[in-house]
């Protein structure tokens, strides 16, 4: 009785490390993945992007990202037409809305995040402006392209009775400048500017936190915003924008999503600025929260691809353990037969050992080599280690795709699939109360 309750303990022990060592390399895997392409940098700026300025012009989309809407499309089989899948007038979000775009659009599309800046920050900044390639600034365009049509149509009699002897296709310099309207004037009165004559919101919020910045291959690689300094940053911004009021009739005017939760704070807070800061701070607190679990839900998806890619790379069938476990123990009752039985007692072994191999040699490797050990003997790569001649690596790429299209192993595979998706740390907590182990407390840790 003993003896099963330690078989089964070694089972289990087993199962736990070898889980917990997976665990901890799928993690360590997606670690290196989301710091080498800055994926929370870009998500964070991708949603401050579409909160502060706006949704992007469905024609300033990347290769990539026409790509997978053609995938999409073709997925749902042509369910919606392909004028509606991004409308000029909305736009589209910057942020992914899909698996696929978690793994191909937000890592390789169109950067969100700003241009990174060595300089402190300004002491005056530039004025509002709306964002490149979104839907406020084409709607800036056209409206001063709108006004421009219109002083000219009505700057256009007098031009012509100031000078009939040509037309107006063929007018002076001097009427051009007359019938020109500045684009800095058209901004001056609406307080909104083209692109390339001010920074958008997302842009002057990131000046405001540029000190704590560094550079990530030319970009901004801030990926949290504590919500007191983004308070701090948006009263910042407002106090040079004019107010408050002023802040928010522009926003309005570049039809940014920010300008309605601004608002609500403003009333809420009764036009007080030390409560509407509080009140921003608030708001957005509870957005980062929801952002959180947005990106974890994305960040699950990922999980559950490096799992499968790396329970498949090592071979790693959780049921076949088991087998391995009491089969070995099965080796161990047929040595200590050996001694009463006589060499009859190793013919359930030879099956083991190679052609011609000694058996009592074969014997001693297969019970020198623990159970748990074999788990990660079934990669398409193994090394082995020798003292005298250094480490030996050998292929087994054959066996290895064997294994992987043998329906028996199936099963494993999911189960092993499935344990990886609790994470290293249920894992090292099971672990930790199995074997005895206790957690070091606050109180233990000297002072």
């Amino acid at each position: 009785m003993i003896s099963l309750i330690s078989y089964y303990a070694d089972l289990a022990i087993g199962l736990i490390l070898a889980f917990l060592l997976l665990s901890l390399l799928v993690s360590g895997i997606n670690e290196g993945i989301v710091k080498l392409l800055g994926i929370r940098s870009k998500f964070l700026w991708a949603y401050l992007r579409d909160t502060l300025d706006g949704a992007e012009t469905a024609d300033g989309t990347s290769r990539l990202d026409r790509i997978l809407d053609a995938l999409k499309r073709l997925g749902r089989k042509a369910r919606t037409p392909l004028t509606q899948a991004a409308s000029p007038e909305e736009g589209r979000s910057r942020l992914p809305a899909s698996v696929l775009g978690v793994f191909a659009r937000l890592p390789f599309g169109r950067d969100p995040r700003p241009a990174f800046s060595r300089q402190p920050p300004p002491a005056q900044s530039p004025p509002l402006a709306a964002a490149a390639d979104s839907v406020a600034a084409d709607s800036v365009a056209a409206e001063q392209a709108t006004a421009g049509q219109a002083t000219a149509s009505a700057e256009a009699p007098a031009g012509a009775s100031a000078d009939p002897a040509h037309p107006a296709g063929q007018a002076d310099p001097e009427e051009i400048a007359v019938l020109t309207v500045e684009p800095a004037a058209v901004g001056a009165a609406g307080g909104v500017l083209p692109p390339d004559q001010g920074k958008s919101m997302a842009e002057l919020l990131h000046e405001r936190l540029q000190e704590i910045d560094h550079a990530k291959r030319g970009r901004t690689s801030i990926a949290d915003i504590p919500p007191a300094r983004f308070a701090v940053a948006v009263m910042e911004i407002a106090t040079e924008h004019g107010g408050v009021e002023a802040l928010m009739r522009d926003l309005d005017a570049l039809k940014s999503p920010f300008s309605q939760p601004l608002k609500a704070v403003w009333d809420r807070a009764s036009h007080d600025l030390e409560a509407f800061g509080r009140g921003v701070e608030d708001w957005f607190d509870g957005e980062m929260e929801r952002l959180s679990l947005l990106y974890r839900r994305y960040v699950r998806w990922v999980l559950v691809g490096l799992g499968l890619i790396v329970t498949l790379a090592f071979g790693m069938d959780s049921l076949e353990y088991g087998k391995t476990l009491l089969r070995d123990n099965a080796y161990r009752g047929a040595v200590t037969a050996f001694g009463q039985s006589g060499p009859q007692a190793l013919e359930p072994l030879r099956e083991q050992c190679e052609p011609g191999q000694d058996p009592y040699v074969c014997v001693t490797d297969v019970l020198s080599t623990p159970a748990f050990v074999k788990i990660f003997t079934h990669a398409p790569v193994s090394v082995t280690m020798d003292a005298a001649e250094g480490p030996a690596w050998a292929w087994h790429g054959g066996d290895w795709w064997q294994r992987l299209t043998s329906p028996g192993h199936w099963p494993g595979f999911l189960i092993t699939l499935i344990a990886l998706l609790f994470g290293a740390p249920f894992w090292w907590d099971i672990l930790r109360r199995l074997s005895g182990l206790r957690a070091r407390t606050s109180g233990s840790t000297p002072s």
